[in-house]
């Protein structure tokens, strides 16, 4: 199989200019700023008043070859260099030092109205486009109809595109670029301006081109799920760098585990020994290698490490845990009486995993309580080791941003 896209040592720098501010400025300081500069040369400016410049590198020695016909996420955080990586790619921006060897022709979808000129009709924008790729009219003609029906904006195609809303100017721009032929298709995630449905239709026909038609395609998206369903490969960008480039599933578990906070562990202030003899001292979240974090797969389990100290005993004593959603309504409680904890006398250790699978995507919290059968509370921490589980392959990673609940069950199909 050979290679369509060749990235050698590709770096990427901007110029930013800092000026300083006045953290207020009244009208008199306006007027009285506006006089010193007609009235002074420049020369006169005070070295505070200069702007300054920072030389800022979004990508820095770049190395990668991807081959005919896979289909490759980039993932990484905001900041990381996806979209200027694509632009470059796309012929939009220039390299500052490097090299890229490119075959065949790009079609991409960076933003709303990519390559459409907002004064041309529907109709008009779909021959530009064609045009722009190198294809004759016959040929766009020949995909008319299906660009047409696949964008589902029949009705509006003789109507100048600036009227469209964002999701038919979405639509329209993908079905044009997926249908005209290009042996590579870039995607960035313009497509989560668009509704669920269309979202999953629009990765039919990618994961379509890439099968089928044997064409390239690369993907930008914060999404791991999508990622994780439609890419064979991903690359890993982190400031500016590649960090890895592999099997989905090696550099998505990279990218999460690479997430991952360390202030999410709880120590309750020591005050509160003095005022709660019964009180809980430390509570931690943590991955199987005991490391302390927040950032989660769907397919791994989840640790809490917790300790408490009882003075004050009593045999009706329980510890409760319970996980809240991002709403902060109750997902589940467990509970267990104190005397099934291990303990030195007056100190306690506890831990618990919780299995993975089990907990929908989405963000949550814990609430940790002391307390007796009468209920009598001892002492209550909620809202505390908030995390994060992400989707990385459930049937609903497709409908990100959807309500689906909390618990996902794979339960016991009957014969009908």
């Amino acid at each position: 199989m050979s290679s369509v896209i060749e990235v050698n040592n590709l770096s990427k720098s901007f110029i930013l200019s800092h000026e300083g501010k006045e953290a207020y400025t009244a009208l008199r300081d306006v007027i009285s700023n506006r006089a010193k500069k007609i009235f002074s040369f420049p020369g006169w400016m005070k070295p505070s008043e200069k702007k300054s410049k920072e030389l800022f590198w979004a990508l820095k020695d770049v190395n990668f070859t991807i081959e005919e016909g896979n289909r490759i996420g980039i993932i990484g955080r905001n900041g990381a260099g996806k979209s200027t990586l694509l632009k470059i790619l796309s012929r939009i921006t220039d390299i500052t030092s490097g090299s890229i060897k490119i075959k065949g022709r790009v079609a991409s979808l960076l933003e709303v109205g990519t390559g459409f000129h907002p004064e041309l009709t529907g109709r008009e924008n779909i021959f530009l486009n064609g045009a722009i790729l190198g294809m004759s009219r016959r040929e766009i003609r020949s995909q008319f109809d299906a660009i047409v029906d696949f964008a589902e904006v029949e009705r509006f195609l003789d109507t100048p595109v600036k009227r469209y809303s964002s999701g038919m100017y979405v639509r329209l721009a993908f079905a044009v670029a997926a249908h005209l032929e290009p042996e590579i298709l870039v995607v960035d995630e313009v497509l989560a301006v668009g509704d669920a449905q269309f979202q999953k239709k629009c990765l039919g026909k990618m994961e379509d081109v890439s099968n089928n038609d044997g064409r390239t395609v690369l993907f930008v998206s914060h999404n791991m799920g999508v990622i994780q369903q439609l890419c064979n490969q991903t690359l890993l960008l982190k400031a500016g760098r590649v960090e890895g480039f592999d099997k989905t599933k090696v550099i998505i578990d990279q990218y999460i585990s690479g997430m991952q906070q360390y202030d999410e562990a709880y120590v309750v202030n020591e005050r509160n020994a003095a005022a709660k003899p019964n009180h809980f001292n430390r509570i931690a979240l943590t991955n199987k290698a005991n490391t302390i974090t927040s950032d989660f797969n769907f397919e791994e389990n989840m640790i809490l490490d917790f300790t408490f100290s009882i003075t004050n005993p009593s045999n009706t004593l329980q510890i409760g845990i319970g996980l809240n959603d991002k709403y902060q309504s109750r997902v589940f409680t467990i509970l267990k009486p104190v005397s099934f904890f291990k303990n030195d006398g007056t100190n306690f250790h506890g831990r618990l995993m919780l299995p993975a699978g089990l907990i929908a995507p989405n963000d949550y919290s814990f609430a940790f309580a002391i307390w007796e059968k009468n209920g009598r509370v001892h002492d209550y921490i909620d809202n505390i080791c908030s995390c994060r589980i992400h989707d990385t392959g459930t049937d609903l990673a497709l409908y990100e941003g959807s309500d689906n609940g909390s618990i996902i069950i794979q339960p016991s199909w009957l014969e009908q």
